[in-house]
């Protein structure tokens, strides 16, 4: 039997940690990794066009899955553009593996042909970046990498030179036992005591949660029966809390609608359950603040807390609701879900009427039908921009949806990438692009990637010739819009030239059909929906200070628009309220 080399090594241990696929763009560094793979039924090379797209793809699988995903650049230029994906992913806290190769070992220093240094390139978006340099070194190095990525949830980049991965592996290599889940983490009692004595001395209690309540939906949910607290969320939130919620009172930041802002504000204390949320503007000085999370270095950093409590949101809630004692005033509660209804009714009188007759096509409308004809276990990415906004407002969650996008990072142009790997996982489960045309038309060479594959992916393409939501920030900003126009193609055309199936859109009255007829379609589709690019409306008193980075320093709800479904739910909440 012949020995294995160094490639060979490296992607058996890829495989024992659960590696399905490896997203990249093959290039000479590359070649004995893709040799390997070749030769590997466990693991398969998906070839892409860019390889920031192999970044983002190996993120969405990551998120999604939960499971470590990777992805590889070749040396210099090649690895290099990994970096936005590697971003967006290590903010996500997406356990990836990057596998960036470099130039011949012998030549690192010398100002070789592409030379880079990726392990000090990627160390502001990894837990972990390092070079192998030595065949014996590598199981050990790639087993550390592995371990921080699953661990602390982000981003492992190893740089590995060509003539390393050719080389022969080491004769007895240590068969490394791997981690490859995550644990739970439980506060001290000491921490839930002093807990429960907060809540069980506070008259009004709110929740804000964020992604951390993933998988915790029940022990929130029983939690806020038992202290009556409004439940408000951040939008990466939004997928995890916002279904079957009877105390839903909405969504905070700049997207924001409902009474999230007053619920948060109005409280004497405030718990953030599981969220980064990095709009302290947004947040109250004046009332007393618990966080809990599982990552400590989280706690304290966006606000002044009065307790930090470092855990995971189920274990902490498990601890803590036995021990709280039941609450009886729902004076609070009340007020805000009646707040949040009334909120909620007023958005929706300034969504304008007959508006599946306006030509072009409101993007509101677009989002609404959108939410109505996509399956109940959808996945929808969404574009950063005013993509942002629709899925915010429209698209209803409930426990079998999964939402993502670039939600901490905000890099342009995600959707598509995001979908590959989505769609990857699960042909048979529909994934949704939402993509905005600026965003879609950035990677748009990766189209060619579901086409080439035939993934089933559905890219909906909210095409209005512009960089919507950089035009609102210079409107804000009391600017002209400049640069932001896009001289846009037939996308539907172009995605027909690829082989795919593409229609164009410019009325309402074709909208539902055409949707349903790219969701039925087989393989990849394209439906180019003509919307209108003065669909939003500015409230008056809006001033630059409110919009930074997605800042609001004043004021509430800051887009007009209707709310789609969430009107009905907080309009049933508000039905259970006890009448005197």
């Amino acid at each position: 039997m012949a020995k294995q080399n160094v490639a060979e090594q490296f992607v058996d241990i890829l495989t024992r940690a659960g590696v399905k696929r490896l997203y990249g763009v093959v290039g000479d560094s590359l070649n004995p990794v893709v040799d390997a793979i070749r030769r590997t039924p466990a693991i398969d090379w998906i070839q892409v066009r860019h390889e920031e797209v192999a970044a983002f793809a190996a993120g969405a699988e990551a998120q999604l899955t939960g499971e470590l995903a990777a992805c590889a650049g070749s040396c210099g230029p090649g690895n290099l553009h990994l970096i936005n994906g590697l971003y967006d992913a290590h903010r996500s806290m997406a356990p990836v593996l990057a596998l960036a190769s470099q130039i011949p070992s012998s030549e690192i220093g010398l100002g070789y042909f592409q030379e880079t240094h990726p392990d000090q390139l990627f160390r502001e978006c990894s837990h972990y970046s390092e070079l192998i340099s030595n065949p014996q070194q590598m199981p050990r190095v790639l087993q550390t990498a592995i371990q921080h990525a699953i661990g602390r949830g982000g981003v492992s980049v190893l740089a590995l030179p060509g003539d390393i991965a050719s080389a022969p592996a080491p004769d007895k290599p240590i068969d490394h036992a791997l981690v490859t889940s995550r644990p739970s983490v439980r506060p001290g009692d000491a921490e839930i005591d002093r807990l429960a004595a907060l809540i069980d001395g506070a008259k009004r209690v709110t929740l804000f949660c964020g992604s951390g309540t993933a998988g915790a939906h029940a022990e929130v949910m029983e939690f806020a029966e038992r202290i009556k607290s409004p439940i408000g969320h951040a939008l990466r939130g939004k997928e995890w809390i916002q279904y079957d919620n009877r105390y839903d009172v909405g969504m905070s930041g700049l997207l924001g609608y409902g009474a999230a802002y007053e619920a948060t504000h109005e409280c004497d204390l405030l718990i953030l359950l599981g969220t980064d949320f990095p709009y302290n503007a947004f947040l109250p000085d004046d009332v007393k603040i618990v966080q809990v999370d599982v990552r400590p270095e989280h706690l304290g950093r966006r606000s002044k807390l009065d307790l930090a409590v470092w855990g995971d949101v189920k274990e902490t809630l498990r601890s803590l609701t036995p021990r709280v004692k039941e609450k009886t005033d729902r004076r609070f509660l009340d007020k805000m879900l009646k707040k949040h209804a009334d909120a909620l009714e007023g958005v929706v009188k300034a969504y304008t009427r007959k508006v599946d007759k306006h030509v072009p096509i409101h993007p509101e409308y677009v989002a609404s039908v959108l939410d109505e004809l996509a399956d109940d276990d959808a996945v929808f990415t969404v574009d950063t921009g005013m993509c942002n906004v629709w899925a915010a407002r429209y698209i209803s969650p409930n426990g079998r949806r999964r939402i993502i996008g670039s939600f901490s990072h905000g890099s342009m142009a995600n959707a598509l990438p995001q979908a590959i790997g989505a769609q990857f996982i699960d042909r048979g489960r529909q994934v949704v692009s939402m993509s905005g045309d600026g965003g879609f038309s950035m990677l748009m060479g990766d189209f060619l990637t579901l086409v080439q594959y035939d993934l089933p992916v559905k890219v909906v393409l909210f095409n209005n010739s512009s960089l919507g939501m950089v035009e609102l920030e210079m409107l804000v900003a009391g600017l002209p819009s400049y640069g932001t126009t896009n001289h846009n193609p037939d996308f539907a055309a172009i995605a027909r030239a690829a082989g795919a199936y593409g229609v164009r859109v410019e009325k309402p009255k074709q909208l539902a059909g055409a949707l349903k007829d790219a969701f039925r379609h087989k393989g990849p589709a394209l439906v180019d929906i003509v919307t209108d690019p003065n669909a939003l409306s500015i409230p008056p008193k809006i001033s630059a200070e409110m919009v930074s980075g997605f800042a609001l320093s004043a004021g509430k709800i800051v887009l007009d628009g209707g709310v789609g479904r969430m009107l009905q739910m907080a309009r049933s909440n508000l039905r259970n309220v006890p009448r005197p």
